[in-house]
């Protein structure tokens, strides 16, 4: 465990906390927590998480906006998602987690490249369901959760193996609260 995995860590948890409670500052701490990110997993030779943490620094900004003025100029509020996307996205994420693996197997040095790679792809579903407030993206964030803590506990990455299943806690929790906020009509 070094500074760099600490602080990110730092970042990271603050950044889970608020949006766990539906709080807009879980942006800015996004994006700075994900710019730690991205240095780490690169000396881990976690390619795709890499990749992952930069479209977290781009998507962060835009999910930020869109909870600001993202509904004819008003807040999202929170709501399910239509039962076609998810299935959709669910194959679309199949095929590129595949093909992003291939790739990383056939190309680099990458530690356990479709693993990494499932984590980039269910983690791009799930932020770009919390973009738009759908409830459905703490489901999605379980499954990442799972994945990942074992994958960083065997490339020595504890504190962040500790955090992921600290969001894996913290998901469960969401999904209650969101759940509560949305039926209240308060999911703003």
């Amino acid at each position: 465990m070094n500074r760099l995995e600490v602080a990110a860590n730092g970042f990271a948890t603050a950044s889970i906390l608020l949006a766990t409670r539906n709080n807009i500052h879980s942006w800015w701490t996004t994006i700075v927590g994900c710019s730690l990110f991205a240095l780490l997993f690169f000396e881990a030779r976690l390619y795709a998480d890499v990749t992952l943490q930069f479209f977290f620094i781009v998507i962060s900004a835009i999910g930020w906006w869109m909870w600001l003025k993202g509904d004819a100029g008003a807040p999202l509020p929170i709501r399910h998602a239509p039962q076609s996307l998810l299935p959709a996205m669910g194959l679309i994420g199949l095929v590129i987690g595949l093909g992003y693996g291939a790739l990383l197997h056939s190309f680099t040095n990458a530690y356990a490249p479709f693993v990494d790679s499932a984590v980039l792809v269910l983690s791009v579903i799930g932020q770009l369901l919390l973009m738009r407030r759908m409830y459905e993206t703490w489901f999605v964030w379980l499954a990442v959760n799972i994945i990942a803590v074992p994958l960083y506990l065997s490339r020595g990455l504890q504190l962040t193996a500790l955090l992921y299943a600290f969001y894996l806690l913290s998901n469960v929790y969401a999904l209650a609260v969101w759940r509560r906020e949305m039926r209240r009509g308060k999911g703003v």
